[in-house]
């Protein structure tokens, strides 16, 4: 166990790898932050920095991203919820609230749906419950093989396109650059087998309705990569879930509009914790 360190780039063997975190601020239910694909946990900062007064907040590089490094491992959405909860384990974490953005919100939902009595709430950001479609599939496999003849740059710079608001090439072209350089940084391998993981996923579409703690839902309402009408059908299968839309962003609303963002995760949070408070005693 290492819930004693606290800082940025801890590191902690899980699985077979050496997991790399942030762990900030103090809380009795940590929220731990599950970035997207190809990105790394710098993706949460904004989100730790605002938290971390009121809240353990703690952020991973998933298995093969970010300093998180896994050359060798076949990559599957099945082996990173396995990773979330032997981490969770390492820390003697029991209950979690987990934030999971497109990626992270296909690794949350596929934890919760076989491990829930770990989780306390969940937010599921830019992301969706369904499966690839063949068609999508396709375009995957093909994306690998453009990757094996021709490199990755192709790949990258589409993909970056697709992820932001159209006025954020524009009006952030400090974010774009930033998150696009996270990108680059992934290896071509790594990059493939994330393709894969993607591809081979499961739906968990059909456990919704099994889903019975707070959840909250947020996508930006350009998101072109898992569309506003996969986070509404989701809200309309989870009892009791609440969707933030929001405004002038795309997939990765957390980083385009962090302001509004970072005032839902509070109204959020602060709402568990009153019922906590009043619910269970806890300080």
């Amino acid at each position: 166990m290492k819930t004693e360190n606290k800082g940025f780039n801890l590191t902690i063997p899980v699985n077979n790898f050496d997991l790399s975190y942030d762990d900030l601020g103090e809380g009795n239910i940590p929220v731990i932050f599950l970035h997207g694909f190809p990105f790394d946990k710098s993706m949460w900062q904004g989100q730790l920095d605002f938290l971390k007064s009121a809240y353990r907040v703690i952020a991973c590089d998933i298995r093969g991203f970010g300093k998180s490094m896994d050359e060798q491992s076949p990559l599957s959405i099945d082996l990173f919820a396995d990773d979330l909860i032997a981490f969770m384990d390492q820390l003697n974490i029991e209950k979690a609230i987990v934030c999971g953005l497109s990626m992270g919100g296909f690794i949350t939902l596929n934890a919760h749906e076989r491990f829930p009595d770990r989780f306390e709430a969940l937010i599921l950001a830019d992301t969706q419950c369904i499966a690839d479609t063949p068609e999508v599939k396709e375009k995957r496999y093909e994306a690998i093989s453009e990757i094996e003849g021709n490199g990755v740059a192709n790949f990258n710079e589409g993909f970056i396109k697709k992820v932001f608001h159209e006025d954020s090439f524009t009006n952030k072209k400090e974010l774009v650059e930033k998150l696009s350089s996270v990108v680059y940084s992934n290896s071509e391998h790594i990059i493939q087998q994330g393709l894969v993981a993607l591809a081979e996923r499961s739906e968990t579409c059909s456990t919704l309705g099994k889903i019975n703690i707070p959840t909250l839902i947020i996508c930006g309402k350009d998101d072109m990569v898992t569309p506003l009408a996969q986070s509404e059908a989701m809200k309309e299968s989870i009892k009791g879930a609440t969707l933030q839309v929001i405004e002038n962003a795309g997939h990765v609303s957390n980083l385009e509009q962090p302001d509004e963002f970072n005032q839902h995760l509070l109204e959020f949070l602060n709402a568990l914790n009153v019922v906590n408070i009043q619910g269970f005693k806890v300080d």
